[in-house]
């Protein structure tokens, strides 16, 4: 996969106590559908080798959309999979490790909420930047808050892609506009929805109206 063709606009992080769909595959089809270009397989409740068996049966179902399956914090599980890449936050292994370990074609994306660590991260090896959180979120504890001027600032800061992530919805993506960020990152606005192909074309068309 061409690391720097990747569509960050509607990033999928999933969570299967919240999703709607019978299936975790079938909840990633139908966001994938809607407009979702890279999806993160997040799963903090189950056991290493639940998780592999997981990653393997949404990375079949990515591969088929030409979409990247991100793995949040297992390096191992990754690399196990062969799946596209890693997502690590700042209480994980250090993205420098991270990058030796996945090796250079894999893709490193790494959470941030301040400018130095974005700078940090670029040079450790990220191929993008999470940043957030920009509003209060449920699916997450302990994060800190972003503003979108501090959003901003990161993204003048690196060169590499921006997404943000943080209780982003259709109804308040608003708040990005003129930061010039590359993506949003959700998870209950779409997987939580009733109709998730559906939420997901909104947020996308949401997501177009900022940036025309």
């Amino acid at each position: 996969m061409d690391k720097n063709s990747i569509d960050y606009s509607l990033y999928l992080v999933t969570d299967r106590e919240l999703m709607t769909a019978k299936t975790l595959e079938e909840a990633v089809i139908q966001a994938i559908l809607g407009g979702c270009g890279v999806v993160q397989l997040r799963e903090k409740n189950c056991s290493a080798r639940e998780f592999f068996q997981l990653a393997i049966k949404v990375k079949d179902v990515c591969r088929k959309f030409d979409v990247p399956l991100i793995i949040n914090d297992r390096a191992d599980i990754a690399l196990a999979a062969d799946c596209d890449g890693v997502h690590v936050g700042q209480s994980d292994l250090p993205a420098d490790y991270v990058r030796k370990v996945i090796g250079e074609n894999k893709i490193l994306g790494v959470s941030v909420s301040s400018v130095d660590k974005a700078v940090e991260a670029k040079k450790n090896g990220a191929d993008y930047i999470g940043v957030g959180a920009l509003f209060p979120t449920s699916t997450k504890n302990n994060t800190n808050s972003v503003s979108p001027k501090q959003i901003a600032e990161i993204k003048k800061a690196v060169d590499i892609p921006v997404v943000a992530i943080g209780g982003i919805k259709k109804n308040n993506i608003s708040a990005l506009r003129g930061t010039k960020i590359d993506g949003v990152a959700v998870v209950s606005a779409v997987i939580a929805q009733n109709d998730i192909k559906k939420a997901a074309e909104e947020l996308k068309t949401a997501w177009r109206d900022i940036n025309d």
